[in-house]
Formats: C-alpha cells, sequence, structure tokens
C-alpha cells in the first residue's frame, strides 16, 4: 500500500480545508445559537460549492459528480468533518443508493441531486424497529399497479429540508431457520404526496442545525415506477452502498478530531501554571501522545478501508472496524481536549464542547458500535460454523 498522497490529492485537501475554514466557520456560532441554517446561507454554501467542484464529490463524473476515488473521497469528508455538520453537510454528497436508479428515474431523482436541483434522505429507522431492521412495521402492499404504504419513521435526518425520501419497507415475509422474516423492499417517495406527512424530530444534543424528522404514512400510494432495485430486494440496494456511508462516517470524525486536538495543543504549549507552560506536565503530555496515537490509528483503518474500496476488496468488518474505531476515537480525543482545558472546555467560546456533543451521535447512526463488533465478529467465527 502506497502512503504518500498524490498531487492532486494533496490540492484537495488543501482546498477543502480552506473551503471548511473560510466558508463555514464563520457561521457555526450562528448555527449553534439558532439551531437553523438560514435558507440564503445555504443556498450560498451550496452555490460555492459547485462553484469549486465540491458538490456530489462522491458521483461517478459520467453522470456530471466529482468523480473522487474512494481514497479521495475519505480526505475530502476530513477535511469538510471539521466544520459543524448541518454546514458541512450542504455541500452535498447525495446518497450512493441513487445509483440504483434505472429508466426515468435517473432524469427525476438522481441527476438533480448531482445538479444540486433536489435533495434526498433515507428513510429506514423506526420506533419499534431500530438496528433490527427486519422487523419494521412500515409495509408497501400491491394494490393494482400501485404499492399503498402504511406506517412511521423516526430519526429521518434533513428531511426537513429533502425534496424526496429512499424508503425502505416490508413487502412480504418469508420462511428462515428463525421463524418469518420481512422482506423489504425501498422506494422513492416525493414529499407532497398524498398520505405522506413530515413531523418535527425529536431534540437532539448532537449536530445543532441538522435535524431529525418523523415520517407518517397513511394509504400513500405509489405507483410501481417509484420502487426503486427488485422487489423484496431492498436489503441488496442498501447492502451496495451502505459501506460508503459508514467509511464517511469514520472520515468526518477524523476532520473533528484533528480540530479538537490541534486547539488542545496550542492550549498545552501557550497556558501556563505553576510557571511553566502545561504542556511540560506529564498528565498533560501523556494525554496528547495518547490522543495523537489513536487519531494516526483511526486514520489508518480508515484510508485502508478507502483503498480496499478502490481496489474492490472491501469487506463489512473493513468498514465496521474503521467506522466503530473512529467514532469512539472521537469521544476519547474530544473529551480529553476538554479535560486539558479544564472548565473553559465546556464554554460556548471555543468549539471543544460542540465536538464532545457532536461526538455522542457518531456511534450510534449508521450501526452502533455493538452492531459493528458484531458484524466484526461474526466474520471472524463464520469460517468455524459453515
Amino acid at each position: 500500500m502506497e502512503f504518500s498522497l498524490t498531487e492532486e490529492q494533496r490540492m484537495l485537501v488543501e482546498s477543502a480545508r480552506a473551503f471548511a475554514e473560510q466558508e463555514l466557520y464563520p457561521y457555526e456560532d450562528e448555527v449553534e445559537r439558532t439551531d437553523q441554517v438560514r435558507p440564503e446561507l445555504a443556498q450560498q454554501i451550496q452555490h460555492k460549492a459547485i462553484e469549486k467542484g465540491f458538490y456530489a464529490a462522491n458521483m461517478p463524473e459520467e453522470l456530471g459528480g466529482g468523480g473522487l476515488d474512494s481514497v479521495s473521497l475519505s480526505l475530502f469528508e476530513r477535511e469538510l468533518g471539521r466544520a459543524n455538520f448541518a454546514l458541512q453537510y450542504l455541500v452535498a454528497r447525495p446518497s450512493n443508493i441513487l445509483q440504483a436508479c434505472v429508466g426515468d428515474q435517473r432524469e427525476q431523482y438522481l441527476l438533480p441531486c448531482i445538479r444540486g436541483e433536489k435533495t434526498d434522505c433515507l428513510a429506514m429507522t423506526e420506533p419499534d424497529a431500530g438496528s433490527d431492521l427486519r422487523s419494521m412495521k412500515c409495509t408497501a402492499k400491491r394494490n393494482g399497479s400501485d404499492f399503498v404504504i402504511d406506517g412511521t419513521k423516526h430519526f429521518i435526518s434533513h428531511a426537513d429540508i429533502a425534496d424526496f425520501v429512499i424508503l425502505f419497507a416490508a413487502t412480504g415475509e418469508e420462511e428462515s431457520s428463525r421463524g418469518p422474516r420481512k422482506k423489504i423492499s425501498s422506494f422513492l417517495i416525493d414529499k407532497g404526496t398524498p398520505g405522506f406527512a413530515v413531523r418535527p424530530g425529536y431534540r437532539s444534543v448532537s449536530h445543532r442545525g441538522y435535524h431529525n424528522c418523523i415520517l407518517e404514512f397513511s394509504n400513500c400510494r405509489i405507483p410501481q415506477s417509484q420502487l426503486l432495485g427488485e422487489e423484496h430486494q431492498g436489503f441488496a440496494v442498501a447492502n451496495d452502498w451502505l459501506g460508503a456511508t459508514r467509511l464517511q462516517v469514520a472520515a468526518m470524525c477524523l476532520g473533528r478530531a484533528y480540530r479538537a486536538l490541534k486547539i488542545a495543543t496550542d492550549w498545552a504549549a501557550s497556558r501556563k501554571q505553576f510557571g511553566q507552560f502545561i504542556g511540560r506536565f506529564q498528565g498533560v503530555g501523556f494525554k496528547l501522545a495518547e490522543m495523537t496515537m489513536r487519531l494516526e490509528a483511526a486514520e489508518l483503518l480508515t484510508l485502508k478501508a478507502a483503498w480496499k474500496t478502490d481496489q474492490e476488496t472491501a469487506t463489512d468488518t473493513d468498514y465496521a472496524m474503521a467506522k466503530l474505531y473512529s467514532t469512539e476515537m472521537l469521544a476519547f480525543v474530544s473529551d480529553e481536549a476538554i479535560q486539558i482545558h479544564g472548565g473553559m472546555g465546556l464554554m460556548a467560546d471555543l468549539p471543544l464542547e460542540r465536538i464532545w456533543r457532536d461526538a455522542r451521535v457518531e456511534r450510534i447512526w449508521e450501526g452502533t458500535s455493538e452492531i459493528q463488533r458484531h458484524i466484526i465478529a461474526r466474520d471472524m467465527l463464520r469460517p468455524y460454523w459453515r
């Protein structure tokens, strides 16, 4: 494996970091204070991202996207990850699942998202079905040439600003060695469709300005043409692309950890107590050393998973290890950065308390830490139990 970056990758890192610092950092305090991103600010960031060629960087070049390889995309996500999530999300990366669109779906959903004309959101989680997706109760039943959808989804990120939802719903049932299990299909559903309502979600301590919502479906009728992929093959659609979202989470955690570490290092090198800089005390210096070591290890796991993605050899375990270690590393680094600052670390004058709060959700969404450990252990033990 080659560890050095290409000249193009170095330029990408520098450009993305400058974009975060110049176009996103100045508005962080406003978003934290108001829990909102003003529409005109969102439009401003989106337009500048398009001008820079950053928009839809995860999509193939032949479709009008940035066409970045997985390593370059992870480096890009790392740099944007330094900023408030609600702001950096506006430098949009449409869901990779949309690449499953065919025929007219491409013109109606995929390409408008790449051009910045539409925004998607992904709806899987339900009040009684979090990690256990097979137990979902939201159903899509055939009625002639249509599907009729009933049920509720919650914790649906940015559904308040999305134009349509990529919905996963139960479309049947089959027998398995563990008893009956749901067959899942995926659908494209526009906001404003009769029987589909978006409600405000729960108030979260993480990612102010970036909201979760509740989706309610009641006798919501959609044509078969809005089925994404094959009927009953929703997991196949998801599994082709969900590894990329776990890699994205891992990369963004690296960016936030780097920012927290830099703030803590600057403080340790300039703050004096008992007549000397606090970084000279082992109690502080050892913390910085441990933070740096864990951050470097997380980055190696993340870039390895990205590199293997480009080689088409990445496994679920590669993504699970990157996501698991990076999210838990960020929790440690942000907490230690606050400890080094003492009481000042918890004040809103610094971004540390935000980074610390925001870090908590990373170990939950896109698969909890427990799910990631399950994936790793399952793959280790599977050869013994065949």
